[in-house]
This record gives structure tokens, sequence and C-alpha cells, in this order.
């Protein structure tokens, strides 16, 4: 029954589906910033001092940790969405049919769970093109000069603007988003952030359990390297590390970043307890792995070099060298030595049914649209 729901789910719901993508290469392209940083924000993976390279999110092996510990529930990938009421369309199938279903839900759930990047925050524009106080006073509103050629990319679009006071300047990178939603919209963005991007309405939001939502119109609303995109995603992680809310993201695409967020700070202890208490154990052991290469000149990571550590030594050094939760951690893995588990690399499990409260979700009152459909 539960395969037949999922296949349901695929047939009802994907075609609305698409993930919101972005080319690596253009959020580069024309930034003021090297694509090498050290902003906590974004530890992308340049050498540090000591000329010892740190992984970085794009990285290949980073991108299989992230997938693993995510896992695939397809009934949460696939759970109802408030939308208009069409009647339902019902199929027969053979068995073989519903496993090629099954399979096409999965390579389809495969694409939704695709991560949104994690890149460095861009920095401001401030570049002055010249001084004409000739022209100071003539006009009591700003000029703004775009190139709206349809085959330029956004980033290589030559925006100015002319100041009352005479001055000719590079629009800044809110003036050039808003111009470029303009000439070029892109479905579901709005010229002004909607009225949920307000901290006292996030607050709310996240009280419902309700990051996911968010999280997905922020993806349609900001550009990934904005600041308010980074400030949303912060607030949102914030949130489910204080409250120890880590399993609403789970299965999800956002799940990823999460991580990441929690590793390049070194705050993985809640995490890390939270895995061993669902027994996730292999989660916890691609947690440490992901530690030690996000950072490579650790005690933790040394020593697991040195001891060539393994399995239940890897959590054991990370409880005795970087864990404020060594006492947890270590009486949880003696729980696994006695039980004899052995360590190995499991699906992750569906949940039974999908709960009223995926179903109870309010749309207009904050301006938030219907993700799916993008």
């Amino acid at each position: 029954m539960a395969a037949l729901r999922v296949a349901r789910g695929l047939f009802r719901s994907c075609r609305g589906v698409q993930s919101v993508d972005y080319d690596a290469r253009a959020l580069f392209l024309g930034a003021r910033r090297p694509v090498c940083t050290s902003s906590s924000d974004d530890i992308s993976g340049c050498e540090g001092a000591d000329g010892v390279r740190k992984a970085q999110f794009a990285d290949a092996e980073v991108q299989e940790i992230l997938t693993r510990i995510t896992g695939l529930d397809l009934e949460r990938v696939f759970k109802p969405i408030k939308r208009e009421l069409k009647p339902p369309k019902y199929k027969l199938m053979t068995d073989a049919q519903l496993e090629e279903a099954v399979l096409r839900a999965r390579e389809q759930a495969g694409k939704l769970l695709k991560m949104p990047l994690v890149v460095p925050e861009r920095q401001p524009i401030d570049d002055v093109l010249a001084e004409d106080t000739i022209l100071e006073g003539m006009d009591t509103a700003k000029h703004v000069f775009t190139d709206i050629t349809f085959s330029t990319p956004h980033r290589e679009r030559f925006i100015v603007v002319r100041e009352p006071s005479g001055m000719l300047r590079k629009a800044t990178w809110e003036e050039r988003d808003r111009l470029i939603q303009v000439y070029f919209p892109k479905e579901g963005r709005k010229l002004t952030a909607p009225p949920i991007f307000n901290e006292e309405n996030l607050k709310v939001m996240f009280r419902q359990d309700r990051h996911e939502e968010v999280l997905n119109h922020c993806l349609v609303q900001f550009e990934p390297d904005s600041a308010d995109f980074k400030k949303v995603h912060t607030l949102a992680f914030e949130h489910l590390e204080q409250e120890a809310k880590y399993e609403v993201l789970r299965s999800t695409r956002f799940f990823g970043p999460l991580v990441w967020y929690l590793v390049t700070r070194r705050r993985v202890d809640g995490l890390l307890t939270d895995m061993l208490q669902r027994d996730r154990l292999q989660d916890a052991l691609s947690l440490v792995r992901l530690f030690n290469l996000v950072h490579p000149q650790s005690d933790c990571a040394l020593q697991a070099v040195q001891q060539q550590a393994t399995g239940l030594d890897l959590l054991k050094i990370f409880a005795d060298c970087e864990s404020q939760k060594s006492g947890f951690i270590k009486l949880a893995l003696q729980t696994y030595e006695h039980s004899g588990t052995d360590i190995v690399l499991t699906a992750p499990q569906s949940k039974p049914g999908i709960s009223a409260q995926h179903l109870q979700t309010t749309h207009g009152e904050l301006g938030i649209p219907d993700y799916r459909s993008f």
C-alpha cells in the first residue's frame, strides 16, 4: 500500500514540480569578491593559513555525504500540498508497472532533493563612474539606465544610476535585482519581498515548523548569494538548532545545507546526538567524516588520520576531542558495542503516513505561493 501511495503521489504532483536551479558559473561572473573566502557563512574550501586545503561544498565527496545523510523518504518528498481541487485519476497497474512507477518516483525524488547552492555572500557595489556637477539639481529623481539585451547574462548586464547630484554610479545589488525582475520577470518573484520575510512573521512560521515552506519561497524570491537569502537561511537553521528539530528538514533539499551550516561552525553536537538517539549510526559516522574533511587541522581529524580510525573509533575520537556532550556520545557507543551492532549502510525508513498537519497550509496571508509550480 505504501508503494501504491507513492506512485499515486508521483502521478498527481510531479508534473508541476520543478527544482529551482542556479548556474554556479553565472553566480561568480562579475562577482566582486574572490571565489575563495574565509567567511564563517560560507567556508567554501580554500587553503587555510597552514596551506591545508579544506573541503568545498561543491566537492563530489561532500555532496555524496550530504545526500546520504539527507535520506530519501518518498512519502515526505511527494507529500500532498494544498492546491485547487481536481477530480482524481485512477490507473490500474500490474506489479511490474507499480515497481516501475516507484522507480520513477525515486528518480524524480532525487532531482527534487538537489541541494541549493551555498556560495559566498556578494559584496556591496559602490563604484562611482563620474561626478558631473553640472547636472546637479536638474531633476529630483534618479535616472536608471539598463542594458536589456536579451542574450546578456544578468550578472554581466550593465546597469547605472544617475543621482540628482549629478553622480553616475553602478546600481547596487538590490537595484539590479529589482530592475532585472521588471524587464525579465521570474515567475513567483515579487518586486518587493513579501511580508513573510519580516522577522516577526518568520518566527511565527518557524513555531509552526514550516521551515521548508519558508526556504522554498526564499529560493524563488532571492538570489543565493544575497544578504536576504543568507539571513532567512541563518534564522531558519538557528531555530532548528536551538529547538533540536532537525527532523523537520530531513529528506528535503535543505537538510544538506543545514548540516553544512552546523559543520562549518563546529556545532554538530546536537545533530550528532539526535542521530544516535534515532539509531542513525551510519549518518553519525558520515557527519564526523564530513567534519574532518572541513576541519582537516582539528585534533579530531589529525588523530583519526594518525590512528587510521574507522567505525565507532571515529566517534570516540570526536567525543574526546571536539564534543561538548562526550558523556552521552560515549554512553550511546557503549550501547552499540554491547549489542554487537554492525555498522552497515541502510536505506532511510519511510514514515507510515502523512499527518494532517502537512495539509493545513495557509496561502495568501503572508504572500506564500505554491513553490511546486516554479
